[in-house]
């Protein structure tokens, strides 16, 4: 099918006040996940003292790094639970799934012990949320990219997917303007002393509205036919062995991955700590630019979505992996050099408009790779482990090669990663106009259909 064809209209049982409330509800919820999972990296720099004794503030880094890596690993898991749940149970009741764990993981880092009040057990405490978090997260990210891909007119499915990464995006942001509110009202000691606490019991609290918010949402047409088909039961839905039975997409979805996860952790978690630590920036200098370029790159978003849903899909892939496989020693390279504001900040936006080809539209993409019987499970799974492994693990990298003394090294690791998915993007086929219900499928038939009874 050409990418010119047209598509059809959405159907006419999802009424564009359910598609508001879907988007919003999806990305709500999205937000306060991700501002839970993203405020652990921004304020690493004045708790790690708290957990970890030592003069080396880099090895302390490097263990609050660990445990964030850490929670990448719970990924997988959560991936694979809850993208069963979401597959078998409904998209609805995994979001409100995740959103109850994130809360729960956000109040257990709040409350935490320091190192002097109770040795490491306050690193173990910290360690238990993270694990925690990375099983809502691992469910979270198919759950929503699932609800919104599917909940999304066909012909608009790429613009909202694109709030995914809006969501997670504005999560961060709001980390960071409560970090840079703190910053500009609380000493130094004072942020390192209990400050840091305050981020995590605003998310707990955000999580509880986003809980009532959920519960009000409604299912997803793909899901209900799917789950309605024939009035019975498909015991093999949401399993690996029906995943299984898609491990070329499943691979696919590790492939494309793998250099989009490792570029966006690199942009966002690790650039303020890079400002810092490389360019020698000041800290409070250093968060502006993040927080500047990440409110310029949430609204690239919906733009680059509503793009790839006329052109199609791979042509922004292909533009992102061959921009960050050739772009990013000399980018990283600069912003290593860059002590002020604007040349940070330009450079860093640079990086971010190129990295939005892959953000934009890879939830819809991996989302239109599966059927609905296992759509979540395979969005979830593979993605998580592709992140669990490359994506996580970023920041740890990046700071073992700067600690070893070969920093620029990371660079490179980082463009092979974007290679390998560009080779990615180049073989597979384009994903716009699959069909992800019953009723697109039959009205694709129904089209194709058309000319040969004309003929007739």
């Amino acid at each position: 099918m050409s990418s010119s064809a047209a598509l059809p209209g959405k159907p006419p049982s999802a009424s564009p006040g359910n598609r508001r409330l879907a988007l919003v509800g999806g990305s709500l919820g999205n937000l306060v996940e991700w501002y839970d999972w993203f405020v652990y990296a921004s304020f690493a720099i004045y708790f790690a003292d708290s957990f970890f004794p030592g003069d080396n503030q880099t090895t302390k880094l490097l263990n609050t790094a660990g445990i964030f890596a850490v929670g990448f690993l719970m990924r997988p898991v959560g991936g694979w639970i809850l993208g069963r749940a979401a597959d078998r149970h409904g998209r609805k009741s995994a979001l409100t799934l995740t959103v109850t764990m994130m809360s729960v993981a956000a109040l257990l880092i709040a409350v935490a012990p320091t190192y002097g009040q109770a040795g490491y057990f306050g690193a173990v405490v910290l360690l238990v949320a993270r694990l925690l978090q990375g099983l809502s997260i691992g469910g979270e990210y198919a759950a929503s990219a699932t609800y919104l891909t599917e909940a999304s007119a066909r012909d608009r499915r790429g613009l909202g997917s694109s709030f995914q990464y809006v969501s997670m995006t504005c999560g961060q942001l709001l980390g960071l303007a409560i970090l840079i509110t703190m910053q500009h009202t609380l000493t130094t000691d004072q942020l390192e002393s209990w400050g840091w606490r305050i981020p995590f019991v605003i998310g707990a609290l955000f999580a509880g509205v986003v809980f009532w918010l959920r519960r009000r949402l409604t299912e997803t047409e793909a899901f209900t036919e799917e789950s309605g088909a024939d009035g019975r039961t498909d015991t093999a839905r949401g399993t690996l062995r029906a995943l299984w039975q898609h491990r070329r997409e499943a691979g696919l979805v590790m492939a494309l991955t793998l250099g989009g996860t490792v570029a966006y952790y690199t942009y966002t978690t690790y650039l303020t700590k890079y400002l810092i630590g490389s360019a020698g920036m000041a800290k409070s200098t250093a968060t502006l630019v993040s927080f500047t370029a990440l409110a310029v790159f949430a609204l690239l978003q919906p733009f680059a979505g509503m793009l790839s849903d006329r052109i199609g899909r791979r042509p922004l892939l292909i533009t992102f992996a061959v921009g960050c496989t050739v772009g990013t020693y000399p980018i990283m390279t600069a912003l290593g050099s860059a002590s002020s504001y604007w040349p940070a900040l330009g450079l860093s936006l640079l990086a971010l408009v190129v990295v939005t080809g892959y953000t934009s539209i890879n939830a819809a993409v991996k989302a239109e790779l599966f059927p609905t019987r296992v759509r979540a499970l395979g969005v979830a799974l593979p993605y998580a482990v592709a992140n669990a492994l490359f994506g996580g693990t970023a920041e740890y990298v990046a700071l073992w090669f700067k600690d070893s003394g070969h920093e620029k090294v990371f660079f490179w690791y980082v463009s092979g990663c974007a290679l390998v998915s560009l080779v990615t993007y180049v073989l597979m086929p384009d994903t716009r106009n699959a069909a992800l219900s019953r009723a697109e499928a039959e009205a694709d038939t129904g089209r194709d259909r058309a000319p040969a009874k004309a003929a007739g």
